[in-house]
């Protein structure tokens, strides 16, 4: 019953199109849903995902299951739907997380998998939750239950009815929950209905009968000899020191030393080496993981040797984000802010925070709890980014830069979310301000309960306050080539 309840939850209220209240709504049934599955556990007649866990797991699963309502949430307060899409892809690994409580990536993976062999285990599951229902249906509850629900709905029709008619501002808010029977509405219902149903299936099994999937978590690997690990790391740091040498020079020497030794603008300079430094700290990332897995650290030789490699590898790192985000923040002055900008920034600061938890971890030389916190620190961030407001952060810093330079990409700012909207009123030339904002909002769509958005309610206000003079004067304005 609590499926169902969820699923029907999820149809009558997710809006597919944009980010909304309807999300925060579905998020909130489903993890009902789970719970009541947690509560009532699964009947010894039904085969469970072998070995399954027979405790309650790691307490850390609430906050995982608290992150994923959090994510969902953000689609009530900000309309950019690229963010939300990131928001829901994390949610899918923090639910991941809170269904195995597993603390690698390896186990975000195996509930992935597990997934289909849990909807059609947790389809049995249903179906002897309904026989039971139809069995005490024989005893004469199915005729109450009927019963039961006839009356409910004769009493909400008719005191609906006079409701409606009695008060137009109830009539209005009751035409807005209740949606128009159109063919495409109904699509809409199955559409979904059929998608969240055995997704909510699979979650509800996997929470009753959660899978042991200790074994993927283990850090350790086979072991090499010294020599193996040490001579290719050893030389890789020195590539680093080497690397980072300079890039002291360049962070310090300002703009006339790279004029005069690379022969490019600073911006130009930025710009040339900002992506493969993000990837050489990813990949440096991955060097750190597979050390610490196959790395011996039996003899105290090995660990200290294990601190110092490692350890020195990941300083260099972290000088080499230092300077990535640099590189950034001078191309953003020159040419502005972007979503694309802003979001590879904000990566980096993860890389860098992940170091750093990396040599704490190399106290110990032990780091069991780090793939955890590393991805808890993850989703604080991105949902730090959605509490900074990304659309409007990119429009405050293109006034600001038309307020310097007198430049703006017009073409850029209308393709802007209406979280930007707040952002563009300060803008000094009131024609490119209200044929932006004018722009903003003939894209939002109109929105009932389901997709109520608080940005796209605040930007309606503005935009009916900063009318364009000349809708013919902004198409021209906006769409040149």
């Amino acid at each position: 019953m609590a499926v169902l309840a969820a699923t029907l939850t999820a149809a009558l209220s997710v809006p597919l199109d944009r980010a909304g209240l309807g999300w925060l709504v579905t998020a909130l049934a489903a993890t009902a849903a789970l719970i009541t599955a947690r509560v009532v556990g699964i009947p010894d007649v039904v085969p469970a995902l072998v070995p399954t866990r027979t405790d309650n797991g790691t307490w850390d699963r609430f906050l995982w299951a608290a992150a994923t309502v959090a994510l969902l949430t953000v689609g009530t307060f900000r309309a950019a739907g690229w963010l939300f899409v990131l928001c829901l892809l994390t949610a899918t690994m923090t639910t991941a997380l809170a269904l195995s409580s597993g603390r690698s990536l390896r186990s975000i993976v195996a509930t992935y998998a597990l997934a289909p062999i849990a909807a059609s285990r947790g389809g049995l599951w249903l179906a002897r939750g309904a026989a039971r229902l139809r069995g005490r249906g024989r005893s004469g509850n199915a005729l109450r239950v009927l019963a039961t629900l006839a009356v409910s709905v004769l009493l909400l029709v008719v005191f609906g009815a006079l409701f409606v008619s009695a008060d137009a501002a109830f009539a209005r808010v009751f035409e807005a929950a209740i949606p128009e029977l159109q063919p495409t509405t109904i699509v809409r219902w199955i559409f979904v209905s059929v998608v969240t149903a055995p997704l909510l299936t699979a979650a509800a099994y996997l929470r009753a009968a959660p899978p042991a999937l200790g074994r993927l978590d283990r850090t350790e690997g086979r072991k090499v000899s010294r020599l193996e690990w040490a001579i290719p790391l050893g030389l890789l740091v020195l590539l680093f020191a080497a690397f980072v040498t300079i890039q002291l020079t360049v962070l310090f020497g300002g703009v006339q030393h790279v004029v005069e030794t690379a022969g490019l603008t600073y911006a130009e300079y930025a710009r040339s080496g900002f992506w493969q430094l993000c990837a050489v700290t990813a990949l440096t990332l991955m060097v750190l993981a597979g050390a610490a897995r196959w790395a011996p650290r039996t003899e105290p030789a090995d660990r200290i040797l294990l601190r110092v490699v490692l350890g020195a590898l990941a300083t260099l790192t972290l000088v080499i984000v230092a300077s990535a985000l640099h590189r950034m923040n001078v191309y953003t002055d020159t040419y502005g802010l972007t979503r694309l900008r802003l979001l590879v920034a904000c990566c980096e600061a993860w890389f860098g925070l992940v170091l750093v938890m990396v040599l704490i971890a190399g106290i110990r030389i032990r780091a069991a709890w780090l793939p955890r916190v590393a991805l808890a620190v993850g989703v604080l961030t991105l949902l730090g980014l959605a509490g900074a407001d990304p659309d409007g952060l990119i429009a405050e810093n293109h006034v600001q830069r038309f307020e310097r330079t007198q430049q703006i990409d017009v073409q850029y700012l209308a393709d802007l979310s209406p979280d930007a909207a707040p952002g563009l009123t300060g803008l000094d030339d009131p024609d490119i301000r209200n044929c932006l904002l004018d722009a903003i909002g003939d894209g939002m769509p109109a929105d009932d309960w389901r997709g109520f958005n608080l940005a796209r309610e605040k930007a309606r206000d503005l935009v009916a306050q900063h009318r364009p003079v000349s809708p013919s004067t902004c198409h021209q304005m906006l769409y040149r080539s």
